[in-house]
């Protein structure tokens, strides 16, 4: 076991001397080799969680421990062989390159004056390689793009040579395809270097696919833990995002939006087809019930068929497919 808490609790100083408790006696823990992604609402406590894990901020009851150490009674050196940590603040280098930055990672290992040894330097390119840019190592670190810089701060982690690395929201600044390669290299990495990997994430759509465990945290009411799968089975997820506006797939894993369906609809045919039809006739206020006058066929050569009392229409698009009922509505 890498990471453990025992009766752990969170929370902030009030002006009062008293404490504002945001989560109490949390029992959590991380293996060697085991990706956690962090969920939950705004609010909730998750970058408090994540510093006061990494010693950043006090907390208010219990222990952590990282590989049996208990935090608290670590120093700032200890404490920074022992965890690894990326926030998302955004880092101003100057005219450092991506090697210098990545070998402040080593800074634990280095001594007082901080010069790099043989086995600091090889162990700075090793990062470079896990993180694909050993050919950006002389480039300015300013220079490049965000899911660049975020690659840089991983392999400034992974050369600190801690059990545990930590992440607030690793993707929050980057695009989808940054986004899903940055959770896809965390995941690799954890398996191939057998650290264990924490990180805070809106994104639960990735979270989904990628964690080996999912921290699900409630507003003051602790943490659900467990398998992606085991969460959505036990309907976890539509407990804690309950919302009006909007619901839980059980079965693709997403958030759909609820909209006011007014109209009914019938819709059979080809699996995908019927799929993509069925999201933009939700959107437009239809409701698919399998015995509605008014039906449509939808064939997997991009063509769907509409029959009313009145007629039967073929059309070759979802737009087009739109179009013609709202004709048939009006």
């Amino acid at each position: 076991m890498i990471l453990q808490t025992d009766s752990f609790s969170i929370g902030y100083k009030k002006r009062n001397g008293g404490v504002l408790f945001i989560q109490q006696d949390l029992n959590l823990c991380v293996s060697e080799g085991e990706m956690v992604c962090l969920i939950g609402p705004n609010g909730c406590g998750k970058s408090t969680l994540i510093r006061s894990i990494a010693g950043l901020q006090p907390y208010f009851g219990g222990e952590v421990y990282i590989g049996g150490e208990p935090v608290s009674k670590q120093n700032n050196k200890s404490r920074a062989l022992l965890i690894s940590l990326v926030l998302t603040d955004r880092v101003d280098a100057g005219n450092l390159t991506v090697f210098d930055i990545v070998a402040i990672g080593r800074q634990p290992h280095t001594g007082w004056f901080g010069g790099l040894s043989e086995q600091d330097e090889k162990r700075i390119w090793e990062a470079l390689e896990q993180v694909h840019l050993i050919s950006f190592a002389k480039r300015n670190f300013n220079e490049l793009s965000d899911g660049e810089k975020q690659r840089v701060m991983i392999a400034k982690a992974l050369v600190q040579d801690t059990q545990l690395i930590i992440l607030d929201e690793p993707t929050a600044h980057l695009d989808l395809p940054n986004r899903i390669e940055i959770m896809l290299l965390l995941r690799n990495l954890a398996k191939q270097t057998q650290k264990a990997i924490i990180l805070s994430t809106h994104e639960l759509d990735l979270a989904l696919q990628v964690a080996d465990t999912i921290w699900l945290m409630q507003q003051k009411k602790g943490v659900i833990k467990g398998a992606p799968e085991d969460l959505i089975l036990k309907g976890s997820f539509q407990q804690i995002f309950a919302n009006g506006a909007f619901s839980f797939d059980e079965f693709t894993g997403n958030f759909n939006l609820n909209y006011s369906n007014t109209s009914e609809i019938s819709l059979h045919g080809d699996k995908k087809q019927v799929y993509w039809t069925a999201r933009a006739l939700s959107r437009e206020g239809y409701s698919i019930v399998p015995e509605a006058l008014l039906k449509i066929e939808a064939r997997p050569d991009n063509c769907w068929i509409i029959t009313s009392r009145e007629d039967s229409f073929n059309v070759n698009s979802i737009e087009n497919l739109l179009k013609t009922l709202k004709k048939i509505r009006d």
